[in-house]
């Protein structure tokens, strides 16, 4: 499983207008429900009870809200980037701006784990979180994604 073959260039965000967590999981929540053809409060309740069980920030500014949502076929992901670094409860204290929104079907066993794993490799480079946030082009973000992992 790659992460170039979960993302597409439409799933690409390079401006969330968020100012707090909340309005993150809404806004990934409505992009997500728009994608998926689904319930929008539904896809929201996932990452809000996910939230509770413990934050999904990495650190570094960096978070990967996830969940796992009845009724999907396969594994949904989108990339997003704040205008301004949102608070998010994250274990060094620093507010996020990088976020990949992570759904899974409820019977996805490893393949959630897999795909978390691979996602959080790929935020730990440095170099690659400075090209997220380095871009507005959905299209650069992307491609930087896909050299990434062919490397």
């Amino acid at each position: 499983m790659l992460i170039s073959e979960l993302l597409t260039p439409a799933r690409v965000i390079p401006a969330l207008k968020a100012n707090n967590k909340k309005q993150v999981l809404t806004e990934l929540a409505s992009v997500a429900s728009k994608e998926l053809q689904t319930d929008e409060q539904a896809v929201l309740d996932v990452l809000v009870e996910r939230e509770r069980l413990g934050t999904t920030a990495m650190g570094e500014g960096v978070a990967i809200p996830h969940g796992k949502l009845d009724g999907l076929d396969g594994i949904f992901l989108i990339f997003a980037r704040a205008d301004r670094p949102v608070p998010f409860d994250a274990p060094d204290g620093r507010p996020a701006d990088l976020f990949f929104l992570l759904l899974t079907p409820e019977n996805a066993g490893a393949d959630h784990l897999t795909a978390l794993a691979k996602l959080s490799r790929l935020l730990r480079d440095r170099r690659m979180c400075a090209v997220l946030r380095g871009s507005d082009d959905p299209e650069v973000i992307y491609s930087a994604i896909l050299e990434s992992e062919q490397k």
